[in-house]
């Protein structure tokens, strides 16, 4: 009994350990994947750099510009816009990680998933799916009775609509149990997302690029609207709670540009993926922070931030001026940002689930792509079907609360894939002892990282003295030393195409600040981290381990995009 089990632990962790090597000719400019089936066909190249901002953007900006911006102001006052500058800043960051990650992998669906396959190992790329696919997963029920509500409001206008229909279609019926919420309109929108996802890549990226154009336009108008009714005394004191409020602001403020990881998963369906994948990830993040620092100041110099309303206080803004007709307009934009953050969502959901199965982690079924259509319809579909369910039946504002654990998990992870990978790039095929060393040196440091990060993290949520503050200094001194170890203790060598600056400088405060975010959480999101783990754990253990590709046996070269398709 005692030799089996020990043969299977052996086996297990030798199967956990996998990762997608990086051949020698790798330095140069490719990724090694799992060789696809006989016959298997492939997704279609049509995205430009134009297209993938627009992916960003539309994944990035919805109801949150609206909302979100005069949620944060009645805390930090007209320091709402240094919170959304320190969060964008934030993004940036993590968005040049990403980039430089795109640009190295840019034949190949996956994201965070396919880069930590590569830099570490098959059970942690594995990990990192199960927790942003919940993210993403409960985030798009949750949109889908947002964008309901929203389409609800909107007919409510007409009269005789008006009071005439009921909360289970739209708005959402009385909860039973306490969790069991029926919604009608949400999975109908959910299928006619689905059924233009399973079309094809160029008719749902028809329809984010004319939602996209419509809400920026929207918003546009309502900056410069808003801008000839700011009374610059409203701005004063511009941080009436101090710096903290503009700290923890930018804790939710971060929340609001998630989502330029879209265009990293676009990366099969891009026409020229090492140019233009750094160009759509940072492009779309820089338009997104302009947008919201311009929506910040408006609405913070139009009233004073106290008489903010808290569900949609950019349109009772607008309204207190006497501006209607802006207030049916940030409607409309609404109704828009949904639409395109929805559709992204379940876009991205279906390329991750591809990944996992064409790499055996999950059924095959998923990696199934149709032969015309050139879409994962299976996997668009599955993604349809918990969409469906979870916004139809359940009440996801209590599943809110553990939402975005993933997503900082992820984008943590991402980072330290940028400095793995770099450390790996001076090693040739032969990997001596001295490097094995120096990257065990550097996966100790980036743990190191995170963990002062948490430290952070914890100190700043629960500290209530002057005194208690004082140990902030503590967990960031042995961050900053451990830093100072990847800088001076290890080499860089830049890869080919896109860079990211100042590595490992860089990376290393993503994964730091991401971390403290992580801490700020609420607790029930750190359990549902723990649990989710546990049960992904059990789901590799039993079907992963068995049924993955090997990488071994079975591989083959992509070099950058193919010429015809360049």
């Amino acid at each position: 009994m005692s030799g089996s089990l020990s043969s299977y632990w052996s086996e297990f962790c030798s199967s956990a350990l996998r990762s997608k090597p990086l051949g020698k000719s790798s330095l140069a400019d490719v990724v090694v994947v799992g060789r696809r089936k006989s016959g298997e066909e492939g997704l279609e190249r049509r995205l430009g750099a134009f297209d993938l901002i627009l992916l960003g953007i539309g994944a990035s900006i919805g109801a949150g510009i609206f909302v979100v911006t005069g949620t944060v102001a009645r805390d930090a006052g007209p320091g709402v816009t240094i919170s959304f500058l320190l969060a964008g800043a934030s993004c940036v960051l993590n968005a040049l990680c990403y980039a430089e990650l795109a640009s190295r992998f840019p034949a190949v669906v996956g994201g965070a998933y396919m880069y930590t396959y590569t830099a570490f190992n098959e059970l942690t790329a594995f990990l990192v799916f199960t927790q942003m696919m919940l993210d993403y997963h409960i985030g798009a029920a949750s949109i889908a009775r947002s964008l309901a509500s929203y389409v609800v409001n909107i007919l409510e206008l007409i009269p005789s609509v008006k009071d005439n229909i009921p909360n289970w279609v739209g708005h959402g019926g009385d909860d039973i149990f306490g969790f069991i919420s029926f919604n009608i309109l949400a999975p109908i929108l959910l299928v006619l997302l689905t059924i233009i996802l399973c079309r094809g890549v160029g008719e749902s990226s028809l329809v984010n690029t004319v939602m996209t154009i419509t809400k920026v336009i929207i918003v546009l108008v309502v900056i410069i609207v808003g801008a000839f009714e700011v009374d610059d005394s409203n701005w004063s004191p511009f941080a009436p709670n101090g710096f903290k409020s503009m700290l923890t602001g930018a804790t939710v403020a971060f929340f609001a540009y998630v989502g330029f990881d879209a265009v990293a998963n676009s990366a099969e369906e891009s026409k020229r993926p090492q140019r233009d994948l750094p160009i759509g990830i940072i492009g779309s993040l820089l338009i997104c922070v302009v947008l919201y620092i311009g929506v910040c100041l408006v609405i913070t110099g139009m009233v004073p931030y106290q008489l903010l309303g808290e569900d949609a206080p950019l349109a009772e803004a607008f309204k207190s001026k006497g501006l209607n007709f802006v207030s049916v307009l940030i409607s409309i934009g609404a109704i828009a940002g949904l639409t395109t953050t929805l559709l992204v969502g379940l876009y991205v959901q279906s390329r991750l689930y591809l990944g996992l199965g064409r790499d055996g982690l999950i059924p095959s079924i998923f990696a199934k792509v149709h032969p015309t259509r050139h879409t994962p319809i299976h996997s668009q579909i599955w993604v349809g079907i918990v969409a469906c369910v979870l916004a139809g039946l359940l009440n996801v504002t209590v599943l809110s609360h553990i939402l975005s654990v993933g997503s900082l998990a992820g984008y943590s992870v991402v980072a330290a894939c940028v400095m793995t990978l770099r450390l790996d790039d001076k090693v040739d095929t032969q990997i001596s002892t001295t490097s094995m060393s120096k990257r065990t040196e550097g996966i100790t440091c980036i743990t190191v990282i995170a963990c002062c990060g948490f430290a952070a993290g914890i100190l700043y949520r629960y500290g209530v003295s002057t005194l208690a503050y004082t140990f902030l200094v503590l967990p960031i001194a042995i961050a900053i030393l451990a830093a100072a170890g990847l800088q001076f203790r290890q080499v860089y060598k830049d890869p080919p195409g896109f860079s990211c600056p100042w590595v490992p400088i860089v990376p290393a405060f993503c994964i730091f600040f991401n971390i403290f975010l992580f801490a700020q959480l609420h607790y029930e999101a750190w359990v549902r981290f723990v649990v989710l783990s546990i049960v992904a754990v059990f789901v590799y253990a039993f079907y992963g381990q068995y049924n993955a590709n090997s990488v071994s046996d079975d591989t083959i070269y992509y070099h950058r995009a193919p010429a015809a398709e360049a």
